[in-house]
């Protein structure tokens, strides 16, 4: 029972984090408890294959963690996120899209999926796209005729578009692991001269099969449209600007709501895949851009100013403690020889590197259901990331899978965090049954994502190798 420890410890993390409370403290407590649990039965004479030695790591760890200029990328992503948000840039948008697109069939679905998409490379926030564009985008939709189904799926669906399309924070703190991981994993491969993997590479892997996505996303919402009018009709233009208040013309008010935003995400993101920039020095220009946005916009009092800086810090002192605990149970875990255990797991497992991959992602896939992607990328990651890098994978492609893998996990009833988000900002009127039925047709669509980034992964591999 002793040598089996450490799946024993993972296991107990995953039961108090389903008792709410606080990830955080629960990882570094529970770490706490089995690393004294491990001292204990030592004195005592029992061999519980435990070595302490590991925990004078952890100060090192920690002046790692603070210093690691990869992760200021954290606090400056979501300053411009919160800061579009709270200034009702991300409305303006809404309201170019939806008059240039609205007055076609399905045209609002279309308009919300790509609203959606930029939300998301702004905002790289699960709960914070879905629950904006559930607030703004679904009482129109449904007053005017749109499927309950169908206007909630897609919202569903859009808003986890933050897993992967860039710069999104998940793919920061991935991309951070993953680096990690390859490094060692080329070490113990006798490869004393390691390549690396930076968050710039895992940007540009993500761009392809992001945007892929946001094309079937559009394609579905088209083709429910062509066969099933009544579920997405046409909106009259005139009568859309008149409910919205916009007494200016659609070409003042898409040059207006549309253009800044674009020409945002455009310098971020071109900054990074030009070169010109790290994904941390790009940070800092997405974030001061959004500033001078909110300001042109005349939308940045002192007290939306407060609003942002205290939401910006709640959410980076959550990502730095969550990285804390869980480098302490990352310890705790390898003084236990969890590592060799799950190196030994993974090769007596049937089909070689194939069934280690899918046994991996689906055990991801369900811990989507209890973890949020920080827990998820901090604690599992480090844990068979060098172990699927060592047998041969290709970090980007791995790092790919593993935020479309989650992205699937958040939308999938009955656990799914988006379901949640939106469950709680939708009328009383659109039942849960209806959410539920919204977003299948969208998680078929990831899992076939999946299943061409598995059987073609130079959809995820072919950009960065051009850059």
């Amino acid at each position: 029972m002793l040598e089996y420890m450490p799946l024993v410890l993972f296991g107990v993390i995953c039961a108090v984090l389903m008792f709410g409370y606080p990830v955080a403290l629960s990882l570094a407590g529970t770490a706490l408890a089995f690393a004294g649990l491990g001292y204990g039965l030592e004195s005592i004479g029992i061999d519980a294959n435990f070595d302490g030695s590991y925990l004078n790591a952890f100060p090192n760890r920690l002046y790692g963690i603070m210093s690691n200029t990869t992760l200021l990328a954290v606090p400056l992503f979501v300053l411009m996120g919160v800061l579009l948000e709270k200034s009702r840039v991300a409305e303006t948008l809404l309201d170019a899209m939806a008059l240039l697109f609205g007055s076609l069939r399905g045209g609002l679905g279309i308009s919300v999926t790509l609203v959606g998409m930029m939300l998301a490379a702004s905002t790289g926030i699960v709960g914070a796209t879905v629950v904006t564009m559930g607030l703004m985008s679904l009482p129109t939709m449904l007053k005017r005729g749109y499927s309950p189904s169908l206007a909630t799926g897609t919202i569903c669906a859009t808003g986890t578009l933050g897993q992967i399309i860039p710069p999104s924070i998940a793919l920061v703190l991935l991309g951070d692991v993953l680096s990690s991981a390859y490094q060692q994993a080329q070490l113990e491969m006798g490869i004393f001269s390691p390549k690396t993997v930076s968050v710039g590479d895992l940007f540009m892997g993500a761009l392809v099969p992001g945007l892929l996505l946001v094309a079937v996303y559009i394609l579905y919402v088209g083709l429910v449209a062509m066969f099933k009018p009544s579920a997405a009709p046409a909106v009259d233009r005139d009568e859309l600007m008149a409910e919205m208040g916009h007494n200016s013309g659609l070409g003042l008010l898409l040059l207006k709501g549309l253009v800044p935003p674009i020409v945002l995400i455009v310098a971020v993101l071109g900054s990074i895949l030009g070169g010109f920039a790290t994904p941390t020095e790009a940070s800092a220009v997405g974030a001061f851009g959004a500033l001078v946005l909110a300001l042109a916009y005349r939308r940045l009092d002192m007290a939306t100013l407060k609003e942002v800086l205290r939401s910006t810090t709640n959410v980076t002192t959550m990502v730095f403690l969550i990285l804390i605990g869980a480098a302490l149970f990352s310890l705790v875990f390898r003084a236990y020889g969890g590592e060799e255990l799950v190196t030994h797991l993974f090769d007596s497992m049937p089909g070689g590197v194939i069934g280690a991959t899918i046994i991996v992602m689906l055990v991801i896939f369900l811990l989507g259901f209890i973890l949020d992607f920080i827990e998820i990328t901090f604690v599992v990651v480090p844990i068979v990331g060098p172990i699927l890098l060592a047998m041969g994978l290709d970090p980007i492609w791995l790092g790919i899978m593993i935020a479309i893998n989650l992205q699937t996990s958040f939308l999938t009833p009955p656990f799914g965090f988006a379901l949640f988000y939106l469950r709680g900002v939708a009328p009383d009127s659109v039942p849960t049954s209806a959410i539920y039925r919204g977003v299948i047709p969208f998680i078929v669509l990831q899992l076939c994502m999946l299943l061409a980034l598995a059987f073609f992964p130079q959809l995820a591999t072919w950009l960065p190798s051009q850059f």
